[in-house]
């Protein structure tokens, strides 16, 4: 049986036909989910794709978190439902407090889009085990309020307990706190990065390269060893 992962559409979002292919080229089934629809269709696990959702009135995210689809992935996400926010999506989960922490405006105040190369950091999270720990990939990067920030308490606590993600390597884009590119929550089911990998999953497109391609086969994996 195909694994159906949703990836969830809100006003504004960019990239949920881009994640949707991606979940495709991995093998599984995407499921479009609506905003407005408490109704996950019985998925197995859900993406929150990148964009700017209501035009990040606000704050980024800020809106996003209160439609009604927020209110079923933060239940299903708290029972264990692998949920996987990419940039924008990164930022909602942050509003929802699923993540700790918060994104805020690039360090230099402009808008970046390049190919962005981030260290492995944690390979046990529901969306990371195919690749290992340490290893450098290269996938791209396009934002403009995603410095991540928390106090220093909370940095040490995820540092302590291995749940930050991903790091930045050459060079820090945004001002993240410690070179943070993504984190993940305590049971690893939950994940959110600010780089695009449903960008980076087929040659011909992108960075030219698939490293972004393991973040959908590794759910597979998860799933159909569940």
């Amino acid at each position: 049986m195909t694994s159906r992962i949703g990836v969830i559409t809100f006003p504004g979002t960019l990239d949920d036909r881009d994640t949707q292919r991606a979940v495709r080229v991995a093998g599984a089934e995407p499921v479009p989910l609506w905003h407005r629809d408490k109704d996950l269709k019985q998925v197995d696990a859900v993406v929150l794709p990148g964009g700017f959702s209501y035009g990040d009135y606000l704050r980024a995210g800020a809106i996003s978190r209160f439609s009604p689809v927020m209110e079923t992935v933060i239940a299903q996400a708290k029972a264990g439902m692998p949920v996987l926010g990419i940039c924008n999506g990164f930022q909602v989960l942050t509003e929802t407090h699923l993540l700790p922490g918060a994104m805020l405006r690039n360090n230099h105040l402009h808008f970046i889009c390049r190919d962005q190369k981030l260290r492995v950091e944690n390979a046990e999270t529901s969306w990371t085990a195919d690749y290992s720990s340490g290893q450098e990939i290269s996938i791209p990067l396009k934002n403009i309020d995603g410095r991540y920030v928390a106090d220093e308490r909370t940095l040490d606590m995820l540092e302590a307990e291995g749940r930050v993600a991903f790091r930045y390597l050459d060079g820090n884009p945004n001002g993240s706190l410690r070179d943070i590119a993504g984190i993940t929550n305590e049971a690893g089911n939950v994940v959110g990065l600010m780089p695009h990998p449903e960008h980076a999953v087929e040659p011909l497109i992108g960075t030219g390269r698939t490293d972004g391609l393991g973040f959908f086969t590794s759910i597979l994996k998860k799933l159909v060893n569940v």
